[in-house]
């Protein structure tokens, strides 16, 4: 048991160890001070110095606790390739791992975030008033608010000159006083600004804002929130002990980390460097300004909290220049705003590039100093920055040799490596300065005219590596840009726009009462919206060959977007590519690709879009799971760090004014996590001197640190967690067992399986009788079902009860009770497909009788169970049955009177039949099951048999019926697509 080299205090965990030595009022505070060196280098003293260093160093590694697959289990040290289990499941399995032997080992105690914060300038004040420069904590509380506050400094000081202000006690009597007290507090990054020469000229000098990239870097790999949620050492996952299937996730399980781990020296950490830049409008009035931010963050952080934009995981690192260069010939003009990009690249990112090379000592979330390289892995950018990135001119591949003409080829042209790019770029005997003249002798290799890439001396970084795929731009985009349009050529605008209104609606997701085709400013959550309807809307009217077309490109994005992916789903990646381009050639026998402008007919693939889907597949293995490389987290955050800014300004000099308000804002930030952290540390450390100062022996486990951890991590959560999350039913429902005694009424709230159900408290309906149910929800077996699966339940009791056989019961059999209560709708929820520590969306099922909006009721469908042996998500549809919800109910016993099936609530559905699966579609056509008697095939089962949510769509044939409406379109059709399309999960669950 880990013990403290001062005191022999045990401890749960060498975590516990390291926390115990950075409490600053224990004598134990500073022994490593004292004993811990390293070798008289200087470089750890301050919390921004930069050192170069030798690969070479001769340190001695201490223990370290792998924080990567097996980061809750005990391990041996680090170098001994032990198997372990990953902490990440895949589809619900636990997976097998190994980790890579003697890398991230810890080389001693360096700062924690708290440490940094007690070496300030001010720390002196800080020991008698945690909240210097303010007064106290009502004094920071409302200096806090005021500057985050969207107020201006002119309104700040109307407030404060409130009468009801000035009988506060505050430090602060004017908003200049108050930005004044802010320069006091411990900095972060510093924000620099710099002239960039040019060669020629321009309407105004270039100035660049910038600040270090390595202490961003640093600042995320030392942030406490970040505790748990980094990997430090590559990983490989298998979906078995056999270790035949790897599985991709993070970029720390991926082939190119692995890879990347054996160039730097032994013992050292890998720091994925992740870029991002696009140009984004700040302003829609005053000339419409637009700046061009740079954003930095960590690939070591997971997924899914680095993706999350309340985590401030992505930091602005620099504002690049937007120059407008004087030159005449406009193509040129063009080349000198791409070099002057790469220039300034150049020179901010030149501390990360010493660092991929020599190596920088970096303390982790917990103090510990780790031997750092840099490597670029992923620059999320845009197709057309992409290119500019790469240095290849329009109409070429950035990442492969494919040209314009290639672009359709059904296979993938080899990579366009930084070595080759730079290799012919040196064969040009042009002068670079004479700019024409070389931007022509750089069409021989399709090069755009840039002379000095800024990757050219980043090592471990080449661009056909981290520029990674983009969902964003090159997939939803994509669907909008090419697929709509191919649909609305082949149905007609105004007819797609008809099938579209007619979908039965879902609770929380789009409806697109009036089509899609006239949508202004579509973005990518609309983008995705139509994903989900597309192929059902089309199957029946377009030619099927086009139908399998757009599937397998709707297939291949779902696939992709996976959080973990297998070899195998590898393989289903590419085989839907594959199956694209075998039915392509039907979009084009159909006349259905345009040009945009003049709509005339184009029999070529020269979509850049469409090349770089070949490059997913061995990204996957080279990066890990492309979700996370998305664009969507990077555009949020240009909202937190430019936009937003942007518009608390007077409209002039918008750089210098963004990057005061950041300072600002992260300063205030950064403070409130060190003093809310600090308070929890001293409460802790006193707690544990209380005990230590007691009869505690050296073999007793001190769990004071635990209650201290969970405190920690309770405070970081509410400053950086997000402040609106979903409803998580599971978590509810556990609740609500731990803390409610068995009674004749149930909970509202609980889970079965897989799938946890929500009911309102109160019934919609709080007493009717059976046969009143029947006449209002049109079910004239109502009493006869009831009658069968109580007869059945007195059989089986909770067991699953299966679907189907003669009807038992008489249509006027007696019951043990004679008043319903009813719901008209229940939600339901679901843990992630590929994540069951998660949980998915909520969705909502409907089984509301007639009334006025819904002339024949309003029921959706849903996937029950109807085989015990089969369970959901991991059986896919085998043993279930997909069913539509007519009544949700809960017999009413007499009074006085417990039984136990008065404890459960009830559904009456009605079963589809799978016809087949449609070739061109994939998916199941359903229709309507009926008795030999010509009646509704329908039966009363547990409301928890139900397992998921599903859409069920009517099948418009080739023109849909126009008396049609979304409101009738499901009661007056015979004929369903089952649309595994609506949800990825669901998607995910069916594509076995």
């Amino acid at each position: 048991m880990p013990k403290c080299p001062r005191c022999a205090k045990s401890f749960g965990t060498a975590n516990g160890v390291t926390f115990h030595l950075a409490q600053p009022r224990t004598a134990c505070h500073l022994w490593e001070r004292e004993y811990i060196s390293f070798s008289g280098d200087p470089t750890l003293e301050g919390a921004n110095a930069f050192a170069v260093r030798s690969p070479n160093l001769d340190l001695a590694p201490m223990d370290d606790h792998f924080d990567g697959p097996n980061a809750d289990y005990d391990n041996p040290e680090i170098g001994e390739g032990v198997e372990v289990f990953a902490p990440t499941t895949y589809a619900g399995h636990f997976c097998r791992g190994e980790q890579f032997e003697g890398a991230a080992i810890v080389y001693g105690i360096g700062d924690t975030f708290l440490r940094r914060f007690d070496m300030d300038r001010h720390a002196f004040h800080r020991q008698t008033n945690m909240y210097y420069p303010f007064a106290n904590f009502g004094d920071w509380e409302m200096a806090n608010f005021l500057l985050q506050s969207n107020l201006s400094m002119r309104e700040v000081d109307n407030y404060l000159s409130l009468s009801m202000t000035k009988k506060m006690p505050l430090s602060f009597w004017t908003a200049k006083e108050l930005r004044g007290r802010i320069e006091d507090l411990p900095k972060g990054p510093c924000w620099k600004v710099r002239i960039v020469p040019t060669r020629h000229p321009t309407t105004n000098p270039v100035q660049l804002y910038w600040r270090d990239p390595l202490e961003c870097i640093e600042a995320l790999f030392n942030h406490p929130f970040y505790a748990g949620k980094m990997d430090y050492s590559p990983f490989r996952v298998f979906t078995a002990a056999e270790r035949v299937m790897r599985v991709y996730s993070e970029w720390m399980s991926s082939d190119g980390a692995w890879d990347l781990q054996t160039k730097v020296p032994a013992g050292s950490t890998l720091c994925g460097v992740i870029l991002s830049s696009d140009k984004t409008n700040i302003t829609n009035v005053c000339g419409g300004k637009v700046a061009h931010p740079l954003l930095i963050s960590l690939a070591n952080i997971r997924m899914n909290v680095r993706n999350k934009g309340s985590s401030h995981a992505f930091l602005l690192t620099a504002l690049m220049p937007i120059a407008e260069f004087i030159y005449p010939v406009t193509r040129i003009r063009s080349v000198l705003e791409a070099r002057l990009f790469h220039a300034c690249l150049d020179f901010v990112l030149e501390p990360l590039k010493k660092a991929a090379q020599f190596g920088r000592m970096m303390a982790d979330p917990l103090g510990n100093v780790r031997f750092c390289f840099t490597p670029l892995v992923s620059y999320i950018v845009d197709t057309p920055e992409a290119c500019m990135l790469a240095c290849v001119r329009g109409k070429t591949s950035p990442v492969t040799k494919a040209m314009y003409k290639n672009f359709g080829d059904p296979f993938r042209h080899g990579p366009r490596t930084g070595e080759e790019t730079l290799r012919q770029l040196e064969s040009i005997p042009c002068d670079p300065d004479d700019v024409e003249a070389y931007f022509d002798a750089c069409a021989q290799f399709r090069l755009s005219g840039v002379s000095r890439p800024f990757w050219r001396d980043w090592l471990l970084s080449d661009p056909h590596r981290f520029l990674t795929p983009e969902c964003l731009h090159h997939w939803h985009r994509m669907s909008w840009d090419h697929d709509v349009k191919w649909c609305k050529c082949a149905l007609g605008s105004e007819e797609l726009d008809f099938r579209f209104s007619l979908l039965p609606p879902i609770t929380g997701l789009r409806q697109f009462k009036s089509g899609i085709t006239k949508l202004k400013q579509v973005g990518g959550r609309t983008q995705r919206d139509v994903q989900r309807y597309l192929v059902v809307v089309i199957a029946g009217a377009a030619h099927p060959d086009v139908v399998a077309a757009v599937r397998a490109l709707t297939e291949f994005r779902y696939l992709a977007q996976a959080p973990a992916i297998t070899e195998e789903g590898c393989e289903k990646i590419a085989a839907a590519l594959a199956e694209f381009h075998h039915y392509k050639q039907a979009i084009i026998d159909g006349g259905l690709r345009r040009g945009d402008q003049s709509g005339s007919i184009l029999e070529h693939w020269e979509i850049p879009k469409l090349e770089l889907l070949q490059s997913v597949v061995p990204s996957i293995s080279q990066v890990g799971s492309v979700l996370q490389w998305s664009a969507d987290t990077t555009e949020h955050a240009h909202i937190e760090v430019v936009k937003d800014p942007a518009s608390r300004t007077n409209n002039k000099d918008y750089s210098s004014q963004i990057c005061r308000h950041l300072d600002r804002i992260e300063k205030c930030r950064m403070f409130d996590t060190a003093v809310r952290l600090r308070g929890t540390a001293e409460a802790g450390s006193s707690s544990s001197a209380v005990e230590h100062d007691g009869d505690q022996s050296d073999g007793e486990v001190d769990h004071a640190v635990d209650d201290v951890d969970e405190a920690e991590a309770a405070v970081l959560n509410d400053l950086w967690a997000p402040k609106q999350s979903r409803s998580d039913f599971f978590e509810i429902a556990a609740k609500l067992l731990a803390s409610t005694t068995l009674s004749s009424s149930p909970l509202r709230t609980f889970v079965r399986g897989s799938t946890a159900f929500h009911l309102n408290f109160r019934p919609a309906v709080r007493r009717l009788s059976v046969d009143a149910a029947a006449e209002k929800f049109a079910i004239p077996d109502l009493r006869s079902a009831l009658g069968d699966y109580l007869a059945l339940y007195n059989c089986l009791g909770r067991r699953i009860r299966p679907f189907g056989g003669a009807r038992q019961s008489a249509q006027d059999i007696p019951l043990p009770f004679e008043y319903l209560q009813i719901w008209y709708k229940v939600r339901i929820q679901q843990r992630v497909y590929h994540d069951r520590a998660s949980t998915a969306s909520a969705y909502t099922i409907h089984a509301q009788p007639p009334n006025g909006h819904w002339k024949y009721g309003r029921y959706d469908a849903a996937i029950l169970q109807v085989d015990e042996g089969h369970d959901w998500p991991d059986s896919g549809l085998t043993g279930h049955a997909v069913v539509e919800v007519r009544l949700i109910m809960r017999p009413r016993p007499p009074k006085g009177i417990n039984v136990p099936w008065a404890n459960r609530f009830l559904v009456y559905v009605r079963r589809f039949d799978v016809v087949n699966v449609e070739p061109s579609t994939h998916l199941h056509v359903l229709k309507r099951a009926v008795r030999a008697s010509g009646s509704y095939f329908g039966d009363v089962f547990p409301l928890d048999q139900i397992s998921s949510f599903a859409h069920v769509v009517p099948r418009f044939g080739e023109t849909a019926d126009k008396r049609l409406t979304y409101m009738n379109s499901f009661h007056a059709s015979q004929s369903f697509y089952l649309n595994r399309y609506f949800d990825k999960d669901f998607f995910y669950t069916t594509n076995h």
